[in-house]
């Protein structure tokens, strides 16, 4: 397998999450993360799919077993995150407690000895697969292609894969079944949860189904529904009079019995159908109360784990189809440090999507010129590693968790203007404690790999220039000329900043003190490059303009790394960084380069 050499140590509280901490490399191209031995990599392929790859990490692989990636489409409406999801505090937004697919695979791995599991989940730009679809006349083209550049993402020979979906996420599976004649012989099972309203005797869908589970007697199609035909909500039918999952899972049901017969059965609540001798399942709940079960089939009764485990030897080992929850102990904790990022000065109620999850600061955590004078001596790599491992442990000052929004407005590519907001930290990252602190410089593969571990991104250009404009706090430039790559260096210049910002609020936002390591296209020219810009001077201009002209491992005095929350709002609608810059409509609402396609260092 391919790994990085680069080691990792991230500290998680044992009591919260409930595993131990290790240290593990990560694939080429993943981050680890903070929780449960993960390692992850978020990835945008075009045109407008978002996805998150989750693994164990190498250390945590059998390199002698055989490998499943499991694609999981997400509803409509939903993130990928919130599709994944994780513990939510009261207020907070319920989507993240619907499906817990996240939760429900890692309870899989847990029982399932047999195979390393990946986990795949799968967003469409506009939060709807059949929406998106419709726009691209060669959706099932485009569909095949994710699939195939995933899998070669993922250092494994000849996996199975397994497809899944919820919701409007069927459409994703059903684009993928018509990518070809026949359905491919890697894919071994097919898992509609509630999700296979497009089913069309049109696109011939039937047949290939038929044509795969017949060719081996180890596939398996499950479908699970409810009898949605008269749900209302607000007064008014959820389905037309053909729609719903109802209707489209007895279409199938009629296309098998041209086979042979159907076995029926009762148990959980369901009806259930048997069909090509039990290679596919379908089941439907009658709903007799007429209460809508769309989401609740999925996470409250287990349904994720009922359709990975059906017919396997894991069936029976993780809990009962119907509920309760059975994979509770494997949620993804609140963010650490929720309640300091969410003292937001001047900001609306607070995104959704990623949250900044910095770790608690330790109690016997070093403080910051302690730990810059233990790196002094340190070669430029060690110091770099000692560096990360240590703002990964969440050694950093409580009032770098009190994010300040920017309130901005831009134009777009249609000359229209929208609102925007985004989260940014008050200050650079800092080591230490809000009475002992240093800034610390660093490389910009440190810089991203805590970024993205806390649930964070790096600016752009024009992200810099807006958190000067809107800055409480804007100090002139100190610019030093001797030693400028020293840890001495560093706390002299430190130390200069703090002498400038006497009588001044700790925590307060502020700027001019430092040139941003940032995001830019112009990364692209030249390999192996960091991206530095700003240093604003009292009068708004900056002394640094955007430049590549230094290595990535160059790092002096002056750098500065300033974290930018994920999350962020435009006109009231919640989105991510990453999906801005990645929008052609919309990418100049924090970028002044147009769509900027590479975030990683």
């Amino acid at each position: 397998m391919r790994h990085k050499t680069l080691q990792r140590v991230v500290v998680v509280l044992v009591a919260l999450v409930g595993v131990s901490p290790t240290v593990g490399d990560t694939w080429d191209g993943f981050d680890l993360s903070v929780y449960f031995d993960e390692q992850t990599r978020l990835m945008r392929i075009e045109p407008g799919v978002r996805l998150i790859i989750t693994s164990p990490i190498p250390g945590r692989l059998d390199p002698a077993k055989p490998t499943r990636v499991v694609f999981f489409a997400t509803p409509n409406g939903n993130t990928v995150e919130q599709t994944l999801g994780r513990q939510i505090a009261d207020g907070e937004d319920w989507h993240y407690d619907i499906q817990h697919i996240a939760a429900q695979h890692r309870k899989l791995r847990e029982v399932n000895t047999r195979e390393n599991l990946v986990l795949v989940c799968l967003e469409a730009e506009g939060l709807s697969w059949p929406a998106w679809r419709k726009k691209h006349a060669d959706n099932a083209a485009i569909i095949r292609r994710v699939v195939s550049e995933v899998l070669a993402v993922i250092p494994v020979d000849s996996p199975s894969v397994t497809l899944a979906s919820h919701s409007g996420g069927g459409s994703f599976m059903f684009g993928f079944i018509n990518g070809s004649d026949a359905i491919p012989d890697w894919i071994d099972r097919m898992i509609f949860l509630d999700s296979n309203y497009g089913y069309d005797y049109a696109d011939h869908h039937g047949d290939k189904l038929i044509a795969w589970l017949n060719a081996d007697a180890d596939r398996r199609l499950v479908v699970i529904a409810y009898d949605d035909r008269e749900i209302t909500y607000k007064g008014k039918k959820v389905v037309s009079q053909t729609g719903g999952t109802f209707r489209a899972t007895h279409r199938m049901l009629d296309r098998f019995k041209q086979e042979g017969g159907i076995v029926e059965a009762k148990g959980h609540g369901f009806h259930t159908f048997d069909a090509l001798g039990g290679l596919a399942r379908l089941m439907v709940h009658p709903n007799k109360e007429n209460i809508i079960l769309h989401t609740r089939m999925v996470g409250e009764m287990n349904g994720c784990l009922h359709g990975m485990t059906l017919d396997t030897p894991e069936q029976d080992k993780w809990g009962v189809f119907g509920g309760p929850r059975a994979y509770m102990q494997w949620v993804q904790p609140p963010p650490m440090g929720d309640k300091e990022a969410s003292n937001v000065q001047d900001t609306e109620p607070g995104p959704i999507g990623f949250d900044v999850t910095i770790p608690d600061r330790p109690d016997d955590a070093m403080g910051g010129r302690a730990f810059m004078k233990r790196v002094a001596g340190l070669s430029p790599s060690r110091r770099e590693a000692a560096i990360r491992d240590e703002l990964l442990s969440g050694n950093v000052p409580g009032f770098l968790r009190r994010f300040v929004a920017i309130h901005t407005r831009a134009k777009i590519s249609d000359d229209s203007e929208l609102s925007v907001i985004y989260e940014v930290a008050p200050d650079y990252l800092c080591v230490g404690s809000d009475d002992d602190f240093v800034r610390v410089p660093m490389t910009p593969m440190t810089a991203k790999t805590v970024a993205d571990a806390f649930g964070c991104a790096l600016p752009t250009r024009k992200m810099v220039d807006d958190i000067y404009d809107q800055a409480a706090i804007k100090l002139g430039p100190l610019p030093l000329t001797e030693d400028r790559t020293t840890v001495t260096t560093f706390l002299q210049h430190n130390g200069l900043i703090e002498w400038q910002r006497q009588g001044k609020t700790l925590g307060a936002l502020v700027a001019g003190i430092k040139k941003d390591v940032v995001v830019s296209n112009r990364l692209q020219e030249k390999p192996n490059r960091v991206a530095i810009y700003g240093w604003h001077k009292l009068d708004g201009e900056p002394i640094q303009p955007l430049t590549i002209v230094h290595t990535e491992t160059y790092v002096d005095y002056s750098h500065g790394v300033r974290l930018v929350r994920r999350s962020m709002r435009v006109a009231g609608e919640t989105t991510t960084v990453d999906a801005v810059l990645a929008d052609p409509s919309i990418a100049g609402l924090l970028s002044d380069e147009g769509v900027i396609s590479e975030l990683r260092y």
